[in-house]
């Protein structure tokens, strides 16, 4: 009886209790951060993130429980690392940014080389009328023709302190922007950054670079984590060489070393040095720390995506971004990261025919643009080459010293070569490109035509371009360096995954495609920085989970 009484003495309060509303709670937009940290992780493809999501502890852990895009999409079709990269804070794809190819081949201005040869080609990081005393070129901002988010916030707030790090030239410069106030990549020796750059930096760098070189001197066998064992098994490439599962490192193989977590792990090294220099995040603006991981890339290539070395790699990397996380905790300075990639990657083919895949195979050598032109310089008794290309796909120019009256009909017979091979997809010549309408709705749904649309600049493409059919892997011979590769308009390759982290964050999962130029629009939203939508082709992603929104501030 006594608990019944005070039953209905409860029920009686809540009777006389004025009604509220009951409606769910709706997480509020984010502090506004004192710090963006954008990081890249060179051909992390959503197929590996999905793969060994489940084993991660460190960083990627962290990221996983924030907001998770898996179906990220680079939308264009020259999946690559300069382009990727050239995304990711520019909000615009390769089409208006200018970045379609890692190189492309300019046969308005020669240039003639010390030995007396001509050459086309032009790297999407240099500058071509620059000559360097230390290297084969000068790294330049000079081809990215719109401004990154950090030219944007030193824009509106001059003592924006912008930092981009990266064991690539082209990747830091593409990601730092045009007023970078340190940029430093990897130059097969140390940690540079551009020549006759008056940029502080940082004390610790010299020791960092000393130790790469320790680093590289030293031989290493590296223990497999147990996730790992199951996918060591060896892959024939050729010659008696195998890859996939984990061999020792000699002593002064700096191309392995970079194909190794060491590489990430020196490269963060130098980011953190820089991070403490600088003092980032604790000014009076918001600061930019860009940083791009490129050991993955390396072991993709070197190794293939789906063996050991890929396993070992991503689970190092875990722990490099705990490591990353545990120095921007200890700043005490409110922070907000997005990590993304560049392109995703493909596995070898002679792994791929092992495993349920018996399509996979190498590409033709007949498809290089050496021999075709070969053919078509008897086909129309030219006295020079006839094409102009750095590979079997992607970009075709005509030799500039093609008669007038032979163009157009060297053009066709090109274009027809090409079609009737039985490795290639498509091919779309720059007139259909020209004529083509920008692309439109779900981006991975595009048609081809639309895919190569986002790659193309009238200005720096080719005079045609081809694409390969899916799982014709675009590297001939497994021996000569790299056993697998991207660069193609499928689905593997364009596929990134894209996370969102803050203190705080209310995390949720969102499954459909988004493109990595949203990236650019959706921080910015986090910051208050306005980006005119008609300059850029991203939109701003709606990172709260309720009926606030980032977007709208």
């Amino acid at each position: 009886m006594k608990y019944i009484s005070a039953l209905a003495l409860t029920l009686s309060a809540i009777a006389a209790a004025p009604v509220q509303a009951q409606t769910p709670s709706s997480p509020a937009v984010p502090e506004k951060p004192k710090l963006i940290v954008a990081l890249s992780v060179d051909q992390l493809s959503s197929d590996l993130f999905t793969q060994y999501r489940q084993y991660f502890t460190g960083g990627f852990k962290r990221l996983s429980q924030g907001i998770v895009f898996p179906r990220g999409h680079q939308s264009h079709a020259a999946t690559e690392t300069c382009p990727g990269h050239s995304t990711l804070l520019t909000g615009s794809r390769p089409a208006r940014n200018g970045i379609i190819a890692n190189d492309w081949q300019n046969p308005r201005e020669p240039r003639r080389e010390a030995d007396g040869k001509v050459k086309y080609e032009v790297y999407c990081a240099e500058d071509p009328k620059a000559t360097s005393a230390s290297g084969p070129y000068v790294v330049s901002t000079q081809f990215l023709k719109v401004p990154t988010m950090g030219d944007r916030m030193k824009a509106v707030a001059p003592g924006t302190q912008v930092v981009s790090v990266s064991g690539k030239d082209r990747a830091a410069v593409m990601m730092g922007g045009h007023h970078t106030d340190l940029a430093l990549w990897w130059n097969g020796k140390a940690f540079v950054t551009f020549e006759g750059s008056t940029s502080r930096m940082p004390p610790k760098l010299a020791a960092i670079n000393a130790a790469a070189q320790a680093s590289i001197a030293k031989p290493v066998a590296q223990k497999l984590p147990p996730i790992c064992r199951p996918v060591s098994l060896p892959v024939a490439i050729g010659k008696g060489a195998s890859v996939g599962t984990m061999m020792a490192r000699k002593p002064g193989d700096d191309r392995r070393w970079r194909a190794s977590p060491d590489f990430d792990g020196k490269t963060l090294d130098v980011a953190l040095a820089a991070l403490e220099d600088r003092k980032l995040g604790m000014g009076a603006t918001t600061d930019l720390l860009a940083i791009s991981f490129s050991a993955t890339d390396y072991v993709g290539h070197t190794y293939g995506t789906e063996g050991a070395e890929s396993c070992h790699q991503l689970m190092a990397l875990d722990g490099i971004l705990a490591r990353l996380f545990a120095a921007l905790d200890k700043r005490k300075v409110s922070y907000a990261v997005v990590l993304s990639a560049d392109h995703g990657g493909h596995d070898l083919p002679e792994r791929n025919r092992q495993q349920a895949l018996p399509a996979a195979e190498r590409v033709d050598i007949a498809l290089s643009a050496a021999e075709v032109g070969s053919k078509l310089r008897k086909q129309f008794g030219l006295t020079s080459r006839a094409l102009i290309g750095r590979s079997a796909f992607g970009d075709m120019y005509l030799a500039p010293d093609i008669p007038a009256d032979k163009r157009a009909a060297v053009l066709d017979a090109a274009v027809a070569a090409y079609r009737a091979h039985p490795q290639v997809e498509a091919v779309f010549t720059s007139a259909e490109l020209t004529a083509a309408p920008p692309p439109s709705g779900a981006v991975d749904e595009w048609t081809l035509l639309e895919r190569f649309k986002a790659s193309f600049d009238p200005e720096r493409s080719g005079d045609f371009l081809v694409a390969l059919k899916p799982y014709v892997t675009p590297v001939p011979d497994a021996s000569m360096g790299y056993v697998a590769t991207h660069g193609s308009p499928w689905g593997y390759d364009r596929r990134v995954p894209m996370l969102f982290w803050w203190k705080g964050v209310n995390g949720f999962e969102q499954p459909n495609a988004v493109e990595t130029i949203d990236i650019l629009p959706t921080m910015a939203s986090l910051i208050g920085l306005t980006v005119p939508s008609a300059e850029i082709d991203g939109r701003c992603l709606d990172l709260v989970a309720g009926v606030n929104s980032n977007c709208s501030q």
